[in-house]
């Protein structure tokens, strides 16, 4: 990996944990909001194990810090819409959670379940970025980098893994801070990224070369024997 993406990644990594305790924090109005704590120390603790996970593959690094062009108009508006709704679920958790309350005290089962979410989540999303060369953050066939079918790892059960991890963090996210009411544009998110799959999955069954056959061999999108 060449100096100028190593520094991106440092940068970024540097980055994270601010952009997550800010929109916690400042509504929470107080720092010893302790489910603030540990959202933003276990993402600490999970970029870093994603960098040493994916360190020796540059390429896929660098597609991800910077996507190549055809990025489909549609996934645009997706990340336009999708991309408030995290900063939204945060402030909404800080205000609940952290200052006025309204959810209450949560029974520890619905914190150590959350947790167990979020890191199955993010272990699933981790494992189809390390068994996908083409992983990229947007939606485009890059043709440029030769993109081909993955059948490997957990792409032989479901054909997007990583949405599914995506989807199971994001809404373990809010309870995890402590939050009902955070649950609300989790799950706007998280319905979004359903049709983002779907539109996703026709793009590739269209554009992409041996798709359309993989996807009779792995019939379902998300959930198995569900879509």
């Amino acid at each position: 990996m060449n100096k100028k993406t190593t520094s991106q990644v440092l940068l970024r990594t540097l980055a994270a944990p601010l952009m997550m305790a800010i929109p916690l924090f400042i509504p929470a109005g107080r720092l010893d909001y302790w489910q603030g704590w540990v959202y933003v120390g276990l993402n600490m603790l999970i970029v870093l194990a994603t960098w040493l996970t994916l360190r020796n593959k540059p390429q896929l690094v660098e597609e991800r810090l910077k996507p190549g062009a055809g990025m489909k108009t549609w996934d645009k508006w997706y990340f336009a819409l999708s991309t408030p709704l995290y900063f939204v679920m945060l402030i909404v958790a800080g205000l609940d959670a952290g200052r006025f309350g309204w959810t209450g005290a949560l029974p520890r089962s619905i914190y150590v379940l959350s947790f167990a979410m979020y890191l199955l989540g993010q272990g699933i999303f981790l494992w189809a970025k390390w068994v996908n060369s083409f992983f990229a953050t947007v939606v485009r066939i890059q043709t440029d980098r030769g993109q081909t079918v993955c059948q490997e790892g957990p792409y032989r059960l479901v054909r997007h893994p990583g949405y599914v991890g995506g989807i199971l963090f994001g809404l373990s996210a809010p309870l995890m801070l402590g939050s009902w009411w955070a649950l609300i544009p989790a799950a706007i998110a998280a319905l979004m990224l359903v049709v983002r799959t779907y539109l996703e999955d026709e793009t590739l069954q269209d554009e992409l070369a041996g798709y359309a056959e993989y996807t009779r061999l792995v019939r379902y999108r998300l959930l198995p024997g569900v879509w």
